[in-house]
Protein backbone atom coordinates (compact mmCIF):
# COMPACT_ATOMS: atom_id res chain seq x y z
CA UNK A 1 0.00 0.00 0.00
CA UNK A 2 2.69 2.37 1.07
CA UNK A 3 4.97 1.33 -2.41
CA UNK A 4 1.70 2.32 -4.48
CA UNK A 5 1.25 5.59 -2.38
CA UNK A 6 4.59 7.07 -3.14
CA UNK A 7 4.55 5.44 -7.27
CA UNK A 8 1.30 7.74 -7.07
CA UNK A 9 3.24 10.86 -5.65
CA UNK A 10 5.80 10.31 -7.85
CA UNK A 11 3.99 10.06 -10.88
CA UNK A 12 2.43 13.56 -9.72
CA UNK A 13 5.99 15.09 -8.51
CA UNK A 14 6.66 16.64 -12.12
CA UNK A 15 3.24 19.02 -11.96
CA UNK A 16 4.72 20.58 -8.43
CA UNK A 17 7.84 21.15 -9.88
CA UNK A 18 7.51 22.62 -13.00
CA UNK A 19 4.49 25.60 -12.63
CA UNK A 20 3.67 28.09 -14.98
CA UNK A 21 4.22 31.49 -13.88
CA UNK A 22 0.72 32.25 -13.38
CA UNK A 23 0.58 29.86 -10.98
CA UNK A 24 3.75 31.25 -9.57
CA UNK A 25 1.90 34.36 -9.22
CA UNK A 26 -1.14 33.72 -7.47
CA UNK A 27 0.83 31.16 -4.83
CA UNK A 28 2.77 34.54 -4.35
CA UNK A 29 -0.29 36.45 -3.93
CA UNK A 30 -1.55 33.85 -1.80
CA UNK A 31 1.07 33.89 0.36
CA UNK A 32 1.30 37.60 0.56
CA UNK A 33 -2.45 37.53 1.61
CA UNK A 34 -2.11 35.15 4.44
CA UNK A 35 0.98 37.13 5.88
CA UNK A 36 -0.76 40.17 6.03
CA UNK A 37 -3.68 38.61 7.05
CA UNK A 38 -1.81 37.25 10.21
CA UNK A 39 0.20 40.23 10.68
CA UNK A 40 -3.09 42.32 11.12
CA UNK A 41 -4.14 39.84 13.04
CA UNK A 42 -1.46 39.74 15.27
CA UNK A 43 -1.38 44.04 15.43
CA UNK A 44 -5.31 43.85 16.31
CA UNK A 45 -4.46 41.89 19.14
CA UNK A 46 -1.56 44.16 20.53
CA UNK A 47 -3.61 47.05 19.93
CA UNK A 48 -6.31 45.36 22.05
CA UNK A 49 -3.73 44.95 25.11
CA UNK A 50 -2.57 48.49 24.37
CA UNK A 51 -6.00 50.20 24.86
CA UNK A 52 -7.23 48.04 27.74
CA UNK A 53 -3.80 48.76 29.35
CA UNK A 54 -4.44 52.11 28.61
CA UNK A 55 -7.95 52.60 30.30
CA UNK A 56 -6.58 50.85 33.54
CA UNK A 57 -3.96 53.41 33.41
CA UNK A 58 -6.46 56.70 33.35
CA UNK A 59 -8.68 54.76 35.91
CA UNK A 60 -6.30 54.35 38.17
CA UNK A 61 -4.61 57.80 37.37
CA UNK A 62 -8.40 59.05 38.07
CA UNK A 63 -8.71 57.23 41.15
CA UNK A 64 -11.94 55.37 40.19
CA UNK A 65 -13.00 52.61 42.10
CA UNK A 66 -12.32 48.99 41.39
CA UNK A 67 -16.25 47.96 41.06
CA UNK A 68 -15.87 50.73 38.12
CA UNK A 69 -13.07 49.96 36.98
CA UNK A 70 -14.51 46.05 35.80
CA UNK A 71 -17.38 47.74 34.31
CA UNK A 72 -15.46 49.95 31.98
CA UNK A 73 -13.25 47.09 31.08
CA UNK A 74 -16.22 45.46 30.35
CA UNK A 75 -17.70 47.67 28.31
CA UNK A 76 -14.20 47.67 26.45
CA UNK A 77 -14.74 44.14 25.75
CA UNK A 78 -17.62 44.48 24.43
CA UNK A 79 -16.81 47.31 21.77
CA UNK A 80 -13.91 45.18 21.04
CA UNK A 81 -16.15 42.27 19.82
CA UNK A 82 -18.54 44.25 18.40
CA UNK A 83 -15.71 45.52 16.26
CA UNK A 84 -14.35 42.03 15.48
CA UNK A 85 -17.71 40.90 14.53
CA UNK A 86 -18.11 43.89 11.89
CA UNK A 87 -14.58 42.69 10.45
CA UNK A 88 -15.80 39.58 10.01
CA UNK A 89 -19.17 40.69 8.47
CA UNK A 90 -19.05 39.83 4.31
CA UNK A 91 -19.30 42.96 2.67
CA UNK A 92 -21.79 43.46 -0.05
CA UNK A 93 -22.91 45.84 -2.50
CA UNK A 94 -26.06 46.35 -0.02
CA UNK A 95 -23.98 47.24 2.66
CA UNK A 96 -22.92 50.70 1.00
CA UNK A 97 -25.02 53.76 -0.20
CA UNK A 98 -24.60 54.79 -3.55
CA UNK A 99 -23.62 58.56 -4.00
CA UNK A 100 -22.55 60.89 -6.48
CA UNK A 101 -20.26 59.35 -9.96
CA UNK A 102 -17.06 61.07 -10.12
CA UNK A 103 -15.63 59.64 -13.00
CA UNK A 104 -15.94 56.74 -15.98
CA UNK A 105 -13.65 54.25 -17.30
CA UNK A 106 -13.51 51.90 -20.00
CA UNK A 107 -15.36 49.09 -17.97
CA UNK A 108 -17.60 51.09 -15.75
CA UNK A 109 -17.41 54.24 -13.42
CA UNK A 110 -16.16 55.63 -9.90
CA UNK A 111 -18.62 56.98 -7.51
CA UNK A 112 -19.03 58.13 -3.80
CA UNK A 113 -20.32 55.57 -1.52
CA UNK A 114 -21.34 55.69 1.91
CA UNK A 115 -21.02 52.55 4.40
CA UNK A 116 -24.12 52.11 5.85
CA UNK A 117 -23.29 50.56 9.63
CA UNK A 118 -20.63 53.28 10.14
CA UNK A 119 -21.45 56.38 8.02
CA UNK A 120 -17.71 56.30 6.37
CA UNK A 121 -17.17 57.93 2.62
CA UNK A 122 -15.57 55.92 0.26
CA UNK A 123 -14.80 55.90 -3.31
CA UNK A 124 -16.36 52.76 -5.27
CA UNK A 125 -14.76 51.37 -8.41
CA UNK A 126 -17.63 49.33 -10.21
CA UNK A 127 -16.31 47.33 -13.05
CA UNK A 128 -18.42 45.77 -15.50
CA UNK A 129 -17.85 41.78 -16.10
CA UNK A 130 -18.79 41.12 -19.94
CA UNK A 131 -16.42 44.40 -20.89
CA UNK A 132 -13.35 43.41 -19.38
CA UNK A 133 -13.52 39.18 -20.61
CA UNK A 134 -14.86 40.90 -24.06
CA UNK A 135 -11.62 42.95 -23.88
CA UNK A 136 -9.14 40.46 -22.52
CA UNK A 137 -8.96 42.86 -19.16
CA UNK A 138 -9.39 40.46 -16.45
CA UNK A 139 -5.31 39.93 -15.70
CA UNK A 140 -5.20 43.46 -15.55
CA UNK A 141 -7.88 43.71 -12.89
CA UNK A 142 -6.49 40.98 -11.11
CA UNK A 143 -3.72 42.86 -11.09
CA UNK A 144 -4.81 45.57 -9.51
CA UNK A 145 -6.69 44.05 -6.67
CA UNK A 146 -3.68 42.00 -6.15
CA UNK A 147 -1.51 44.90 -6.02
CA UNK A 148 -3.45 46.66 -3.43
CA UNK A 149 -3.81 43.79 -1.19
CA UNK A 150 0.16 43.43 -1.03
CA UNK A 151 1.59 46.96 -1.10
CA UNK A 152 0.83 48.83 2.29
CA UNK A 153 2.22 51.86 1.95
CA UNK A 154 0.42 55.34 2.63
CA UNK A 155 1.94 56.72 -0.50
CA UNK A 156 -0.71 54.46 -2.59
CA UNK A 157 -4.70 54.58 -2.41
CA UNK A 158 -5.93 52.68 0.08
CA UNK A 159 -8.23 49.55 -0.50
CA UNK A 160 -10.29 48.46 1.93
CA UNK A 161 -12.91 45.82 0.03
CA UNK A 162 -13.37 43.78 -2.39
CA UNK A 163 -16.27 42.09 -3.89
CA UNK A 164 -18.39 40.82 -7.03
CA UNK A 165 -21.75 40.05 -7.73
CA UNK A 166 -23.12 37.93 -11.11
CA UNK A 167 -22.70 41.69 -13.26
CA UNK A 168 -19.97 43.79 -11.52
CA UNK A 169 -16.68 43.86 -9.75
CA UNK A 170 -16.44 46.13 -7.01
CA UNK A 171 -13.46 48.09 -5.51
CA UNK A 172 -14.21 49.82 -2.34
CA UNK A 173 -10.86 52.20 -1.86
CA UNK A 174 -10.05 55.00 0.06
CA UNK A 175 -11.40 58.74 -1.07
CA UNK A 176 -9.38 61.35 -1.67
CA UNK A 177 -10.82 64.60 -1.91
CA UNK A 178 -8.55 66.64 -3.13
CA UNK A 179 -8.17 65.93 -7.12
CA UNK A 180 -5.48 64.58 -8.94
CA UNK A 181 -2.31 66.53 -9.91
CA UNK A 182 -3.72 66.95 -13.71
CA UNK A 183 -7.06 68.98 -12.34
CA UNK A 184 -4.01 71.16 -10.03
CA UNK A 185 -2.36 71.82 -13.40
CA UNK A 186 -5.12 72.51 -15.47
CA UNK A 187 -6.54 75.63 -13.03
CA UNK A 188 -3.01 76.87 -12.18
CA UNK A 189 -1.03 76.35 -15.21
CA UNK A 190 2.52 75.72 -14.04
CA UNK A 191 3.60 75.22 -10.27
CA UNK A 192 6.56 77.26 -8.59
CA UNK A 193 9.28 74.98 -8.48
CA UNK A 194 9.22 74.62 -4.87
CA UNK A 195 6.07 72.87 -4.96
CA UNK A 196 6.69 71.08 -7.62
CA UNK A 197 9.95 69.73 -5.69
CA UNK A 198 7.44 68.62 -2.97
CA UNK A 199 5.00 66.82 -5.23
CA UNK A 200 8.26 65.18 -6.81
CA UNK A 201 9.04 63.86 -3.36
CA UNK A 202 6.02 62.28 -2.71
CA UNK A 203 5.98 60.65 -6.21
CA UNK A 204 8.91 59.19 -5.99
CA UNK A 205 8.25 57.63 -2.29
CA UNK A 206 4.88 56.24 -3.91
CA UNK A 207 6.48 54.85 -7.19
CA UNK A 208 9.33 53.24 -4.97
CA UNK A 209 6.70 51.53 -2.89
CA UNK A 210 5.70 49.56 -6.06
CA UNK A 211 9.09 48.93 -7.39
CA UNK A 212 9.95 47.38 -4.00
CA UNK A 213 6.74 44.53 -4.68
CA UNK A 214 8.38 44.23 -8.10
CA UNK A 215 5.98 45.99 -9.94
CA UNK A 216 5.89 48.45 -12.78
CA UNK A 217 2.83 50.85 -12.88
CA UNK A 218 3.33 51.97 -16.59
CA UNK A 219 0.98 54.64 -16.80
CA UNK A 220 2.28 57.49 -14.60
CA UNK A 221 0.72 60.61 -15.65
CA UNK A 222 -1.01 63.77 -13.70
CA UNK A 223 -4.53 62.08 -13.93
CA UNK A 224 -3.09 59.13 -11.53
CA UNK A 225 -1.22 61.08 -9.10
CA UNK A 226 -4.40 61.97 -6.24
CA UNK A 227 -4.12 64.37 -3.42
CA UNK A 228 -5.65 63.66 -0.19
CA UNK A 229 -7.95 66.40 2.24
CA UNK A 230 -4.16 67.75 3.80
CA UNK A 231 -2.37 67.78 0.26
CA UNK A 232 -0.25 64.90 0.32
CA UNK A 233 -0.36 62.61 -3.02
CA UNK A 234 -0.92 58.96 -3.04
CA UNK A 235 -0.61 57.21 -6.63
CA UNK A 236 -3.55 55.38 -8.15
CA UNK A 237 -5.49 53.08 -10.88
CA UNK A 238 -3.05 50.27 -11.41
CA UNK A 239 -5.57 48.45 -13.81
CA UNK A 240 -3.46 50.44 -16.39
CA UNK A 241 -0.08 48.59 -15.76
CA UNK A 242 0.43 46.78 -19.21
CA UNK A 243 2.37 47.49 -22.04
CA UNK A 244 1.34 49.53 -24.89
CA UNK A 245 -1.93 48.93 -26.51
CA UNK A 246 -2.76 48.03 -30.26
CA UNK A 247 -4.38 51.17 -31.21
CA UNK A 248 -0.79 53.25 -30.47
CA UNK A 249 1.57 50.30 -32.21
CA UNK A 250 -0.73 51.30 -35.57
CA UNK A 251 0.32 55.06 -35.45
CA UNK A 252 3.79 53.62 -35.55
CA UNK A 253 3.41 51.52 -38.58
CA UNK A 254 5.36 52.97 -41.85
CA UNK A 255 7.30 55.61 -39.84
CA UNK A 256 10.88 56.14 -39.33
CA UNK A 257 11.04 56.78 -35.94
CA UNK A 258 14.91 56.89 -35.98
CA UNK A 259 15.63 59.91 -38.28
CA UNK A 260 17.94 61.87 -37.24
CA UNK A 261 15.86 65.16 -38.25
CA UNK A 262 12.02 64.57 -37.30
CA UNK A 263 11.24 68.04 -37.16
CA UNK A 264 11.84 68.81 -40.89
CA UNK A 265 8.91 69.15 -43.40
CA UNK A 266 6.20 69.79 -41.37
CA UNK A 267 2.95 71.15 -41.41
CA UNK A 268 2.05 74.17 -39.09
CA UNK A 269 0.19 71.71 -36.71
CA UNK A 270 3.22 69.56 -36.11
CA UNK A 271 5.58 72.33 -35.27
CA UNK A 272 6.71 71.60 -31.76
CA UNK A 273 4.99 73.12 -28.61
CA UNK A 274 7.48 75.53 -27.86
CA UNK A 275 7.23 76.97 -31.13
CA UNK A 276 3.49 76.81 -31.24
CA UNK A 277 1.10 79.83 -30.82
CA UNK A 278 -0.31 80.61 -27.81
CA UNK A 279 -3.76 79.91 -29.14
CA UNK A 280 -2.62 76.65 -30.47
CA UNK A 281 -1.39 75.66 -26.80
CA UNK A 282 -4.51 76.65 -24.95
CA UNK A 283 -6.97 74.34 -27.42
CA UNK A 284 -4.06 71.60 -26.94
CA UNK A 285 -4.72 71.88 -23.10
CA UNK A 286 -8.55 72.04 -23.57
CA UNK A 287 -8.00 68.75 -25.40
CA UNK A 288 -5.97 67.32 -22.94
CA UNK A 289 -8.69 67.86 -20.22
CA UNK A 290 -10.87 66.19 -22.77
CA UNK A 291 -9.08 63.51 -23.16
CA UNK A 292 -8.31 62.28 -19.52
CA UNK A 293 -11.98 61.17 -18.99
CA UNK A 294 -12.02 59.06 -21.75
CA UNK A 295 -10.49 55.57 -22.81
CA UNK A 296 -8.39 56.96 -24.98
CA UNK A 297 -5.30 57.64 -22.76
CA UNK A 298 -2.45 59.77 -23.92
CA UNK A 299 0.87 59.06 -24.82
CA UNK A 300 2.76 61.99 -23.33
CA UNK A 301 4.65 60.55 -20.83
CA UNK A 302 5.16 56.68 -21.98
CA UNK A 303 9.00 56.14 -21.78
CA UNK A 304 10.75 55.74 -25.34
CA UNK A 305 11.64 51.91 -24.67
CA UNK A 306 7.72 51.31 -24.08
CA UNK A 307 6.98 52.71 -27.62
CA UNK A 308 9.53 50.52 -29.04
CA UNK A 309 8.26 47.59 -27.80
CA UNK A 310 11.90 46.39 -27.18
CA UNK A 311 11.56 45.16 -23.28
CA UNK A 312 11.60 47.42 -20.52
CA UNK A 313 11.68 47.72 -16.66
CA UNK A 314 10.91 49.73 -13.97
CA UNK A 315 12.72 52.62 -15.53
CA UNK A 316 10.35 53.43 -17.48
CA UNK A 317 8.60 54.73 -14.42
CA UNK A 318 10.62 57.29 -13.60
CA UNK A 319 10.84 58.78 -17.49
CA UNK A 320 7.13 59.17 -16.75
CA UNK A 321 8.03 61.43 -13.63
CA UNK A 322 10.49 63.55 -15.67
CA UNK A 323 8.04 63.87 -18.20
CA UNK A 324 5.95 65.12 -15.35
CA UNK A 325 8.09 67.36 -13.33
CA UNK A 326 8.65 69.20 -17.01
CA UNK A 327 4.94 70.25 -17.29
CA UNK A 328 4.71 71.61 -13.89
CA UNK A 329 7.51 74.08 -14.48
CA UNK A 330 6.71 74.64 -17.93
CA UNK A 331 2.51 74.25 -18.73
CA UNK A 332 2.73 71.21 -20.70
CA UNK A 333 4.82 67.92 -21.58
CA UNK A 334 8.02 68.36 -23.03
CA UNK A 335 6.81 66.10 -26.13
CA UNK A 336 3.13 67.00 -26.63
CA UNK A 337 1.55 67.56 -29.96
CA UNK A 338 -1.85 67.64 -31.61
CA UNK A 339 -1.22 64.83 -33.79
CA UNK A 340 -0.26 61.60 -31.53
CA UNK A 341 2.06 60.24 -34.64
CA UNK A 342 4.05 63.38 -34.10
CA UNK A 343 3.96 62.71 -30.36
CA UNK A 344 5.35 59.47 -30.81
CA UNK A 345 8.23 60.73 -33.14
CA UNK A 346 9.31 63.38 -30.65
CA UNK A 347 9.57 60.54 -27.85
CA UNK A 348 11.84 58.18 -29.80
CA UNK A 349 13.81 61.25 -30.90
CA UNK A 350 14.20 62.84 -27.90
CA UNK A 351 17.89 64.33 -27.96
CA UNK A 352 16.70 66.49 -30.63
CA UNK A 353 13.04 67.28 -29.44
CA UNK A 354 13.87 67.78 -25.62
CA UNK A 355 13.75 71.92 -25.49
CA UNK A 356 12.96 74.24 -22.79
CA UNK A 357 11.64 77.29 -23.70
CA UNK A 358 12.66 80.69 -22.71
CA UNK A 359 9.45 81.51 -20.84
CA UNK A 360 8.39 80.54 -17.90
CA UNK A 361 11.95 80.40 -16.59
CA UNK A 362 13.81 76.87 -15.50
CA UNK A 363 16.55 76.88 -12.90
CA UNK A 364 19.28 75.30 -13.65
CA UNK A 365 18.89 72.30 -11.09
CA UNK A 366 15.66 71.59 -12.63
CA UNK A 367 16.48 71.52 -15.76
CA UNK A 368 19.47 68.50 -15.20
CA UNK A 369 16.88 66.58 -13.01
CA UNK A 370 14.37 66.64 -15.70
CA UNK A 371 17.24 65.89 -18.35
CA UNK A 372 18.79 63.04 -16.20
CA UNK A 373 15.02 61.62 -16.23
CA UNK A 374 14.73 62.11 -20.24
CA UNK A 375 17.37 60.00 -21.01
CA UNK A 376 18.76 56.43 -21.95
CA UNK A 377 17.89 53.60 -20.20
CA UNK A 378 21.66 53.10 -19.43
CA UNK A 379 21.84 57.02 -17.90
CA UNK A 380 18.49 57.29 -16.78
CA UNK A 381 18.57 58.14 -12.70
CA UNK A 382 16.71 55.37 -11.03
CA UNK A 383 17.94 52.58 -12.74
CA UNK A 384 20.44 52.25 -10.64
CA UNK A 385 17.90 52.23 -7.53
CA UNK A 386 15.84 54.75 -6.24
CA UNK A 387 18.67 55.81 -3.85
CA UNK A 388 20.17 57.85 -7.35
CA UNK A 389 17.34 60.54 -7.36
CA UNK A 390 17.35 60.62 -3.62
CA UNK A 391 20.94 62.11 -3.44
CA UNK A 392 22.03 65.76 -3.39
CA UNK A 393 22.92 67.81 -6.16
CA UNK A 394 26.31 67.40 -5.23
CA UNK A 395 26.21 63.79 -5.57
CA UNK A 396 23.94 63.78 -8.88
CA UNK A 397 26.65 65.96 -10.30
CA UNK A 398 28.75 62.69 -10.38
CA UNK A 399 25.53 60.81 -12.05
CA UNK A 400 25.33 62.87 -15.11
CA UNK A 401 24.47 61.23 -18.25
CA UNK A 402 26.89 61.95 -21.28
CA UNK A 403 23.82 62.23 -23.71
CA UNK A 404 22.65 65.82 -21.73
CA UNK A 405 25.44 67.43 -22.48
CA UNK A 406 24.38 67.08 -25.72
CA UNK A 407 20.73 68.56 -25.59
CA UNK A 408 19.53 72.51 -25.79
CA UNK A 409 17.93 71.64 -22.34
CA UNK A 410 21.96 71.03 -21.02
CA UNK A 411 23.93 73.97 -22.73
Amino acid sequence: MEGAADQVFNSLEPEFVVSSPVTRQKAAAAKQIIENHYKNYLQGLQDRKERRRALQRKAQEAKIPDGEQEKMLRNLEKRETEFMRLQRHKVGIDDFELLTVIGKGAFGEVRLCRFKSTGDVFAMKKLKKSEMLSRGQVEHVRSERNLLVEVDSRCIVKLFYSFQDSDFLYLIMEYLPGGDIMTLLMREDILSEDVARFYMAECILAIHSIHQHNYVHRDIKPDNLILDKNGHLKLSDFGLCKPLETKYSSLLEDEDLTAQNPLTETTDSDKAPWLMPKEQLQQWKRNRRALAYSTVGTLDYMAPEVLLKKGYGMECDWWSLGAILYEMLVGYPPFCSEDPRFTCRKIINWRACLKFPDEPKVSDEAKDLICRLLCDVESRLGTRGVEEIKVNNHERNKLMPTDCANITCCE
